[in-house]
């Protein structure tokens, strides 16, 4: 069985710190318990490696709970969590008439269930669980087959899975985004860059973070400087990225280039919709 991804147990056990931090930036107060003891184990780990990785996680899921509050208010009614892992937004972010459709890999889904039941007080109806095997299956008719309104705009968060991934297998999976659901969905995820998955951006922490990933079983696969021809080849018309470096800066209005958050971006795409905004 293919079970839980130790590298979602890690980002919870970082998003759990970040929770618990003197003056918190995200707030995900289920993730300490969802990480477990192996989780925690990798975020110390982690945070021995690369010092700012409480940050990074803090900013990424901010970041994401800030747009899907947005789009929420606008009116979009229908958010998709592609490769949801340990992600709690269906409970975090719930409003009245939005549906949450967490897709992943049906032993890791669950593996993920079976901690929520544990837990006993957790939600567990308050998503949508499509089981997908990546391999065999394409998940947008499994969402259509679990109830996603394709005539409805959806928003898609592809959170800390891209960089695992073929670059093949991103095609095919935004390809299939672009072409099926509404054109005015909206894709966001997160992209590393090549000198970080290569190990050679100069940085002792950024080979030893790729080590770490590599010991685990869950490599880094991809990197991407550029999004736009990867987007482009998938079917998106309106693409904007954002470093790391931007949303820290806006975030908690600080800047440090040790952080090396330059080699980590957000891209955020749509087929129809413009991006102006």
């Amino acid at each position: 069985m293919r079970g839980e991804s130790l590298t979602a147990a890690l980002v919870a056990a970082l998003r759990a710190r970040a929770t618990e931090a003197e003056e918190p930036i995200c707030e995900d107060t289920w993730a300490r318990w969802l990480c477990g003891e192996e989780g925690q184990v990798m975020a110390d780990r982690m945070l021995s490696v690369f010092p700012p990785a409480e940050l990074w996680i803090a900013l990424r899921t901010a970041y994401i709970d800030r747009f899907l509050h947005r789009r929420i208010r606008e009116g979009i009614d229908q958010v998709v969590l592609l490769g949801a892992g340990l992600d709690t937004r269906a409970v975090r972010l719930a409003s009245p008439g939005v549906r949450f459709f967490e897709v992943d890999h049906p032993d890791t889904q669950e593996a993920k269930l079976a901690k929520l039941q544990a837990l006993g007080d957790y939600p567990v109806t308050a998503a949508q669980y499509v089981s997908c095997n990546f391999e065999t299956e394409g998940p947008v008719q499994r969402l259509f087959d679990c109830g996603l309104v394709e005539s409805r705009p959806t928003v898609v968060i592809w959170e800390g899975v891209v960089p695992y991934l073929q670059r093949e297998a991103v095609v095919e999976t935004l390809t299939s985004l672009s072409g099926n659901l509404h054109g005015e969905s909206m894709v966001m995820f997160d992209i590393v860059n090549k000198a970080l998955v290569a190990g050679d951006s100069g940085l002792e922490a950024d080979r030893e973070l790729v080590e770490m990933v590599d010991e685990v079983g869950e490599p880094f696969r991809l990197g991407i400087n550029d999004p736009i021809p990867l987007m482009v080849e998938s079917g998106f018309r309106h693409v904007r990225t954002f470093s790391f470096d931007e949303i820290c800066l806006e975030l908690t209005g600080t800047y440090e280039r040790a952080r090396s958050f330059r080699f980590q971006s957000f891209v955020l795409a749509s087929r129809a919709r413009s991006l102006s905004f």
